[in-house]
This record gives structure tokens, C-alpha cells and sequence, in this order.
């Protein structure tokens, strides 16, 4: 399977954190996945600024950070200084997306998109050359541990035909309900980066998890 492996730190225990992080830098993973939950977008709140910049120190690998949050544009400088390479933005959360989207490039990050289940991937054909990830989530955001969304086979199908179609370059991630069960068909659906986290975490051994995944 040629994809990236992201695991996701929501799963790990939060006591443990640097442990986690050390984990992933040890791992055959590519990135870090960070999910910050506000309370209000989504209904559950991780963690946010201070943690993600004092775990920073401990990693070399790419922070994935990934917002469920309302007005995501207001923190946008704020997650770049506390660390992140890649910063990801709910379509759902954002009325002015592609400015959103220019102001995540114009601080040196990554810009990456996030799309509900409910959201139809059509109404990314705006934005889609502008971004370098797609973060469709296969469950519904708030909470680890769901149940993985059939639908999102064909929801990846789609996204592909209008990457192609756009001329765009942006990865494929998929995040929500991720395991061995189903990541060789997410790959050899069109999936570019697999975000892990209790199928990780929740591992009796979770390094080998990440090898499996991997």
C-alpha cells in the first residue's frame, strides 16, 4: 500500500502524550495527527494551543492539525507558532473558504480542507486547486471510536474524478473509524493518508498497529 500513516492523538492517553508522540517519531508513520475540538463546531473539546506546542519539542515529523472548530481564521497564526505543518479547516466552519484557505498558505503552512459526511465533495470544485489536502472524514467529527461510513468509498471515487478534473495535487485523507479491516480498500480506493487512532492506540501493541497500517 503506498499511502501516508497519521495517527491520530485524540486515542492516545493524555497522561502519556510525549510517549505517544515518541511512539509515531519511532514509527514507520509519516505524520502526526492532531484533532482540536472546540465544544461548540463539534460536541466534545481536546486539546488546543499550549499542548500541541509543548509536545512540538519531542517531535521531527509533521504536525497534521486538524480544526473542528468555529472561526477557525481567528488562530491561524497562532497553530503555525505552536507547531503545525499542515493546518485543516472544516468546509462547513468556514463562509469565506477560500480566503481561509489563502491565509492558512500565506503563513507557511499546508492548507488543507476537511468535508463532512453530509457535505457533498462537489462543493469543493472552488477551492480544490488551491489546497494540498483533502481531509474527509468517515465518520461524524466530535468523538474517536465510531463506526467507519460505507458511503465514503464512493465519496473518494468522486473526489478523485474532480482532483483530476481541477488539475489539483492535494492529498486524499481519510479520518474516522480506520483499521486493518479496511485500509487496503481505502488505499486502493484513492485514499493518500490514513489518520489512525483507537485502531492505533487501542492496540494491544500499537507499534506494530502502526507497521500494520503502514
Amino acid at each position: 500500500m503506498a499511502h501516508l500513516l497519521a495517527p491520530s492523538l485524540l486515542s492516545a492517553d493524555f497522561a502519556e502524550l510525549r510517549k505517544a508522540v515518541e511512539l509515531i517519531e519511532g514509527s514507520e508513520a509519516a505524520w502526526h495527527h492532531i484533532d482540536v475540538m472546540d465544544g461548540v463546531f463539534v460536541p466534545n473539546i481536546s486539546f488546543g494551543l499550549p499542548v500541541i506546542k509543548s509536545i512540538r519539542k519531542h517531535a521531527r515529523k509533521p504536525f497534521d492539525v486538524h480544526l473542528m472548530i468555529v472561526e477557525p481564521d481567528r488562530y491561524i497564526s497562532a497553530f503555525r507558532d505552536a507547531g503545525a505543518d499542515h493546518l485543516t479547516v472544516h468546509l462547513e466552519a468556514c463562509p469565506h473558504l477560500h480566503r481561509s484557505v489563502q491565509a492558512i498558505k500565506a503563513a507557511g503552512m499546508k492548507a488543507g480542507v476537511a468535508i463532512n459526511p453530509h457535505s457533498n465533495v462537489s462543493l469543493l470544485e472552488d477551492v480544490m486547486a488551491d489546497i494540498d489536502l483533502v481531509c474527509l472524514m468517515s465518520v461524524n467529527p466530535g468523538f474517536g471510536g465510531q463506526k467507519f461510513i460505507e458511503r465514503t468509498y464512493a465519496r473518494i471515487s468522486a473526489l478523485k474524478e474532480l482532483r483530476t478534473r481541477s488539475g489539483s495535487q492535494a492529498l486524499i485523507e481519510i479520518d474516522g473509524g480506520v483499521g486493518l479491516e479496511n485500509a487496503r480498500k481505502l488505499v486502493d480506493t484513492g485514499a493518500d493518508v490514513l489518520v489512525a487512532g483507537n485502531s492505533v492506540f487501542g492496540a494491544q501493541a500499537p507499534a506494530a498497529a502502526i507497521r500494520s497500517l503502514a
